[in-house]
């Protein structure tokens, strides 16, 4: 999509992060049914372990580049080039209007291409990470409680 300006680190960074958290079910499947006393198995938990492990550094290191490096423009989308972008909100209004999905759909399409098309920029929407819900209080929650558990071993580690 060209109003699409999504940077690929952050793509990628996600699709890793779904392939970790994979890692417990593919472990348990690999030492599963093992007889009692056999062991051998476990050997191939290496491979398992340390290739993700390696990816996880790779991740981190990605987002320490990538992060302070973030700027946010807060005006971009009310430029005319981005008016596409709100084509759904457009779809969804006419739906909460009652029309069928496929009705809605086709009447912006037409309104997009005859040049009728009024963007609907005015929403609101609720539900956890969208837009008006970033969920920034969970996520400063969730990072204070990696920072306390990361003293906590660092204290551990060095016998304090």
């Amino acid at each position: 999509m060209p109003h699409k300006k999504n940077p690929d680190v952050f793509e990628l960074v996600r699709a890793r992060c779904n392939a970790l958290q994979a890692l417990p079910n593919t472990i348990a499947l690999s030492i599963n049914n093992l007889p009692s006393g056999y062991h051998r198995d476990f050997q191939l938990l290496k491979e398992l372990l340390f290739e993700p492990m390696m990816q996880f550094m790779d991740i981190l290191d990605m987002l320490l580049f990538a992060l302070p490096q973030l700027k946010i423009k807060p005006d971009l989308l009310n430029q005319a080039k981005y008016d596409g972008v709100f084509s759904v909100e457009n779809i969804n209004q006419l739906i909460q209007a009652g029309v069928p999905f496929r009705e809605a759909y086709q009447q912006v399409g037409r309104a997009v291409n005859d040049g009728s098309y009024v963007p609907h920029r005015e929403f609101t929407t609720t539900h956890l990470g969208s837009v008006h819900n970033l969920g920034l209080a969970e996520i400063r929650a969730k990072a204070e409680q990696v920072q306390q558990r990361s003293a906590v071993l660092q204290r551990l580690q060095s016998g304090t």
